[in-house]
């Protein structure tokens, strides 16, 4: 059953493009992907509000998970900013 499963790289591509299709947005990048016990769960981030100058502009951070097929399941948003400023909660990325 393991090759019905669709490839970490298929699941970051499609769970970015239903994501951004459910919500409207632009997703610009995910910045944490891991597998779990019923599929994957990532941390995407999205392009809420575009303003000039760019780095004014409000991205958010969702947390979206996806079933073992590659089918999202469910999404929120966990965080909101803009885009010139560094995370003031010392959060650390998946390094």
């Amino acid at each position: 059953m393991a090759e019905n499963r669709p490839s970490p790289m298929e699941v970051l591509r499609d769970a970015c493009a239903q994501l951004g299709e459910l919500t409207g947005m632009s997703v610009e990048s995910a910045s944490a992907f891991e597998q779990t016990e019923d599929g994957w769960s990532l941390e995407v981030e999205v392009l809420e509000l575009a303003r000039v100058p760019d780095t004014m502009s409000l991205l958010a951070s969702y947390r979206v998970d996806v079933d073992s097929r590659g089918q999202l399941t469910g999404y929120r948003r966990v965080r909101r900013y803009e885009r010139g400023r560094a995370d003031p909660h010392g959060r650390s990325g998946g390094r």
